[in-house]
């Protein structure tokens, strides 16, 4: 199986800032990230992924308590892995950036040279943002719509690989005795004229070693799952049990063909997230000492979130009131995750008489993807089932605290998929797209089967 670890400031439980051992600062300071691409290098895991978007959330809403929570700030993370090339060798990097926000050629050009600077071993992480706050900083007052959004980014990508194909690979004469550096028949005019772009090209960076570095995409809208099947390298699901993701892995995969592409040709990544001890009570500990944390007035905030009604105003200690299923949760969709799990937990609140206090501690445990409390053994277990039976190619480790969290999957978990042939002791090659076990992308100007896009006329 493949494996990533994503990091998403100091971890993905809510609370993780405020435990004694993990750093208040986080994601502010590069020995963080440094520490933390180190770590998944030396538990051979295929890549580094950093979580992004380009803007703070609900600021404006004071019922949201987004002052008490450490994932608002964030460094710019094409930067941040820009940096973790020159103190890694191995380990992928893949930062998010989204197609919205972004121009094509400033990215194009920044990403080939990342990809240079790393030796072949960056990826992307393709948005398309959705947040009101990311569209009101890019002159926007209010979100792109999602049609026009993945219309766009569908263009994006395009426009991109045409410009990484500018140069052929064996462009670069550079004979100092006859004073040619390159050979100007082995370069490439893009010109390309679309609905969102005009890119002339060709671009002032040599070919990236990848040729085409893998795209990550997530999202369970049929646009999200359509610009899966057309360009990712490998999906981030978020399904929180083996049901979900057999269907979400079938689903997409069985789109492939329609873009002339095979199933192992995209790598199905689900979130999980794991608390780790030796014992069954040892992880439960773990569990039970950060949930201890919760702040009430971030789990309303969270509520309301999920389109839960504003309920502040109960007793934390009494079961909350019957709430109703509104038009609003059953349709809309939040951070890619399913109106369904909302609705869920709606159900367990009347069947289980949940308290308030106990709502937010089932909502806020961060099990919105796959989530486990156990030994290495059974996680292991665990893992072994989704990749045997059709409903994971591997899994992107959402630790929920830094970097105690990621350490424990490192030290006990990977040392149990290895003994159990289900995860690499060594990296197979140098480059993302070879450890992935992804074949190359020769330039389009080299293939029969992948002509150039045709010039503007």
């Amino acid at each position: 199986m493949k494996l990533g670890l994503s990091v998403a400031s100091v971890g993905y439980h809510y609370t993780a800032w405020r435990l004694p051992d993990v750093s208040s600062v986080g994601a502010m300071d590069l020995q963080h990230h440094i520490h933390a691409a180190q770590l998944a290098e030396r538990g051979r895991m295929d890549f580094l992924f950093l979580a992004d978007w380009a803007s703070l959330l609900n600021l404006d809403d004071p019922r949201i308590a987004r002052d008490r929570e450490h994932a608002q700030l964030k460094m710019d993370p094409t930067l941040v892995v820009s940096a973790l090339a020159a103190v890694t060798e191995r380990i992928g990097l893949i930062p998010t950036a989204s197609t919205t926000y972004n121009h094509p050629y400033s990215f194009a050009r920044r990403m080939a040279s990342i990809d240079h600077i790393s030796g072949g071993r960056l990826g992307w992480n393709m948005v398309t943002g959705f947040n009101p706050e990311e569209a009101y900083n890019f002159s926007h007052d209010k979100p792109v719509p999602s049609d026009v959004r993945h219309a766009r980014a569908g263009e994006f990508v395009e426009v991109m690989q045409g410009l990484f194909d500018s140069w052929d690979d064996d462009a670069f004469i550079r004979d100092k005795t006859s004073g040619v550096y390159f050979d100007r028949s082995k370069v490439h005019f893009l010109d390309h004229a679309g609905d969102h772009f005009r890119v002339r090209g060709p671009l002032d960076v040599a070919r990236p070693p990848q040729g085409r570095m893998p795209i990550v995409t997530a999202g369970v809208s049929d646009n999200a799952m359509e610009l899966a099947a057309r360009f990712a390298d490998i999906t981030y699901g978020g399904q929180p049990n083996i049901a979900a993701a057999r269907s979400y892995y079938s689903a997409v995969k069985g789109k492939l063909a329609k873009y002339g592409r095979t199933p192992d040709e995209m790598l199905m990544m689900p979130g999980i997230q794991c608390y780790i001890g030796r014992t069954q009570a040892e992880a439960e500990d773990k569990f039970a000492r950060i949930q201890a944390l919760l702040d009430p007035q971030v789990g309303v905030g969270h509520l309301i979130l999920n389109h839960f009604p504003d309920l502040s105003g109960l007793p934390l200690d009494e079961p909350v009131p019957d709430l109703t299923m509104t038009t609003d949760m059953m349709e809309s969709r939040i951070s890619g995750r399913e109106p369904a799990l909302t609705l869920a937990l709606i159900h367990r609140a009347k069947e289980e008489r949940l308290t308030l206090r106990q709502l937010f501690d089932v909502a806020m445990c961060g099990f919105w993807s796959l989530g486990l409390i156990g030994t290495p053994t059974m996680i292991a277990d665990t893992m072994e089932e989704w990749f045997a039976t059709g409903a994971a190619d591997g899994f992107n480790v959402q630790p929920p605290y830094m970097p105690q969290g990621a350490e424990d999957f490192v030290d006990l978990v990977i040392p149990e998929l290895q003994r159990r042939k289900l995860f690499r002791s060594e990296y197979e090659g140098t480059t993302l797209r070879e450890n992935l076990g992804l074949s190359p992308r020769p330039s389009r100007h080299m293939h029969p089967l992948e002509p150039p896009l045709a010039r503007a006329g």
